[in-house]
């Protein structure tokens, strides 16, 4: 039963670039827009807000059948990231006094502050 869930959380817990964020947001918006203009015209049309309101439902519903899976195409320019070295992971006080991350005060000597 665990390894079900694993296969089935695997596949939800996909990833998507900054590309396919971009789409997805114009899909949705793009989508959303004529959604709601046909729903809007088939219930004035037939003069009936149940036909609006299901419709843009149902648009709704399929926008987000659309957008919201990491489908693979949302993720065709992942990014490639810099691997970390050694100085950079661990931090440390830089030659000309600046800190970096993981630092402590300690690192940073007697550092006195004066308020006037």
């Amino acid at each position: 039963m665990a390894e079900i869930l694993d296969q089935i959380r695997d596949a939800l817990d996909g990833s998507i670039d900054f590309e396919g964020q971009r789409l997805a947001e114009q899909i949705t918006t793009n989508m959303l827009s004529i959604i709601g203009l046909i729903s809007f015209l088939l219930g004035y049309i037939t003069q009936n807000i149940q036909y609006t309101l299901w419709s843009g439902l149902a648009g709704t519903a399929v926008t987000f059948l659309v957008v919201v899976p990491p489908w693979p195409f949302f993720n065709q320019k992942p990014i490639k990231w810099l691997t970390t070295t050694q100085s950079q992971s661990q931090g440390s006080v830089g030659k000309q006094g600046q800190v970096g991350m993981g630092a402590t005060m300690a690192d940073l000597g007697d550092v006195r502050v004066s308020v006037s």
